[in-house]
């Protein structure tokens, strides 16, 4: 599902205040929120002094935080699963569990403040914000089942519960869920909070079919593969919103990448291939270091002037 600059998408409803605004109302001090947005190279903050500075900090509008959706982000992204699944599964057996945790949350925490610390969108910090939600998201899935023996089925619904919730109030405080208007550092906060749940979920889902199910993780990886040209097909045949399009699509690209890594790293004995999961995660990381390295030189995924108008879709 490309969607490129040169696809006119329909708007998803009311993205927030005025871009440029309009003069401040009579008898007001503080400037209105976004006045500050003069372009994509634009400071967008003032600086944060009490409870309406936070407000405005939050809210006013400055360059895009995230990446066009070209075959470079599905190709990345697809990677980044699968290396959250094999690290994370090497961490906890190289290392003490509780430790191999710790580690993960320190490695999220840290990558997700320098991806807020940036003021558009750039490749390093974007995607190593992925990888980071990836290793974390897969502990988090895996802690229920391994540390509570919460079964699979519970955390999958547990974990899609989560991601409705966020949805619904990303769409009721924003109007817009589209990737096209994440240009607030409150719409970043809650894009980051729906990839968290999707890694949760997907990992848990991915391992729900390989397992209970009994699919194994070749049968998995088959399984979530079809499934994801259901909305490809969707938006491309059907004229299907490209904004559900894009995040079911996203939210499938979990446990295809699950599984797929399960399958290289597992061993014969539990349906994999045996090739260990350090492997599979160095060539994972050296392949998306590869992509994302060319990203960051050539900037073929940032998105251009003409998408970056609040209201456009997915």
């Amino acid at each position: 599902m490309r969607q490129g600059a040169d696809v006119n998408y329909p708007s998803s409803g009311p993205a927030g205040p005025p871009w440029p605004p309009a003069s401040p109302p009579a008898g007001t001090t503080d400037p209105p929120v976004g006045a500050d947005a003069a372009g994509p190279h634009a400071h967008h903050g003032p600086a944060v002094d009490g409870p309406s500075g936070w407000r405005e900090w939050l809210t006013a509008p400055g360059a895009l935080r995230v990446p066009e959706i070209t075959a470079w982000f599905w190709i990345i992204k697809g990677l980044s699963t699968a290396l959250g699944e094999s690290t994370s599964d090497y961490m906890v057996h190289a290392m003490p569990p509780v430790l191999a945790v710790l580690l993960g949350f320190a490695g999220f925490v840290a990558a997700l403040a320098l991806q807020f610390s940036m003021r558009r969108y750039t490749a390093v910090a974007y995607w190593l914000a992925v990888v980071m939600v990836g290793v974390f998201g897969t502990m988090a899935a895996d802690v229920l089942h391994v540390g509570f023996g919460v079964p699979y089925i519970v955390s999958s619904v547990l974990y899609a519960v989560a991601l409705a919730a966020v949805f619904v109030t990303w769409q009721r405080t924003e109007r817009t869920l589209s990737i096209h208007t994440v240009n607030t550092a409150r719409r970043e906060a809650f894009y980051w909070a729906a990839v968290v749940a999707t890694f949760a979920m997907g990992t848990a889902v991915g391992d729900l079919t390989a397992v209970t199910l009994h699919l194994g993780y070749a049968g998995s990886a088959v399984l979530f593969a079809g499934l994801i040209l259901v909305p490809a097909a969707g938006y491309r045949w059907g004229g299907w919103n490209p904004v559900l399009s894009f995040w079911m699509a996203y939210v499938l690209t979990r446990p295809l990448g699950a599984s797929v890594a399960d399958w290289l790293g597992k061993p014969k004995s539990l349906s994999g291939l045996g090739l260990g999961n350090g492997p599979v995660s160095l060539v994972l990381l050296a392949l998306i270091a590869a992509f994302v390295a060319y990203l960051a030189v050539t900037r073929r995924d940032v998105q251009r002037p003409a998408t970056s108008v609040a209201g456009r879709s997915a």
